[in-house]
């Protein structure tokens, strides 16, 4: 038995559809769960927030691994990750992978998680990957009303990441051995601004979408609405004038998957209902 937290999510939902198809048996755990969110195949399902870790106790019955994925409020909320990870050893659980991020390893992100993770006398992976292509859904709106992207920084490049790409890296790590202990860097194949990603969605769609180069000031203006003022700060800072570290293409996903990482427009046209 494998349990993933997270289930839901962009990554969770297709680590669960992965381990099922190579023949797992899968609790899937989230805060607001039903039968209708896992794919058929999934053992069972299990409803949990991980700032209760006694509530993460049954989906832990029989399991000999864990997908450890934490809400971006995890700590706000009072979020003790020793805690969970004290319940998880006592599960007899022995094998655990963190969906951290590429930010721990430049600096930029603290390493709380991950210093718990390692702490826990349990075998660990960690996953780093940087910014997700899905990131680009939150255009999705302007491009269905109006065929347009609005985004700062057009032509700062990025290697952003396929969510399928990390749950593929995450399985392997769950099922396989000859990962504990390991730190992988998770990018795309080549950095991308965000020109061109718009060019890869209108070429998704068939249909011209137009690219509007925002202000610092502007971009900073939207953010605000559904951003605490730190966080927004320090995120035009890194996508304004990204440091070396994150503009480097990491091959850790091919290095594990023996194949190329999905590139943001092989994302695009699987996703491109989503921009209709």
């Amino acid at each position: 038995m494998i349990v993933v937290t997270g289930a839901t999510g962009n990554v969770g939902r297709p680590l669960v559809r992965a381990l099922v198809e190579a023949g797992e048996q899968v609790t899937a755990v989230s805060r607001r769960i039903s039968a209708q969110d896992i794919p058929a195949g999934t053992t069972r399902h299990h409803q949990a927030d991980l700032t209760e870790p006694a509530r993460l106790e049954p989906a832990l019955d029989g399991a000999k691994a864990l997908f450890l994925l934490t809400s971006g409020d995890f700590m706000g909320a009072g979020g003790d990750l020793g805690a969970v990870l004290d319940v998880v050893r006592g599960s007899g659980v022995r094998r655990v992978v963190l969906l951290s991020s590429q930010g721990v390893g430049t600096g930029d992100h603290p390493s709380l998680l991950e210093d718990a993770v390692k702490a826990s006398g349990l075998e660990w992976t960690m996953l780093r990957p940087g910014g997700f292509h899905s990131n680009a859904l939150q255009w999705a709106d302007l491009v269905r009303a109006r065929r347009e992207v609005a985004a700062p920084f057009g032509d700062t490049a990025l290697p952003t990441v396929d969510p399928a790409d990390i749950a593929e890296v995450a399985a392997a790590a769950l099922r396989e051995p000859g990962h504990a202990g390991e730190m992988y860097e998770l990018t795309g194949p080549a950095p991308v601004t965000p020109r061109q990603q718009t060019a890869a969605i209108e070429a998704a769609l068939g249909e011209a979408v137009r690219f509007v180069e925002l202000t610092r000031a502007q971009a900073r203006e939207h953010m605000l609405r559904t951003m605490p003022e730190p966080v927004v700060e320090s995120t035009l800072d890194m996508l304004g004038a990204p440091p070396e570290a994150l503009r480097r293409v990491s091959p850790d996903v091919e290095r594990v998957l023996g194949r190329p990482a999905r590139s943001f427009a092989d994302w695009a046209g699987r996703n491109a209902g989503a921009f209709k």
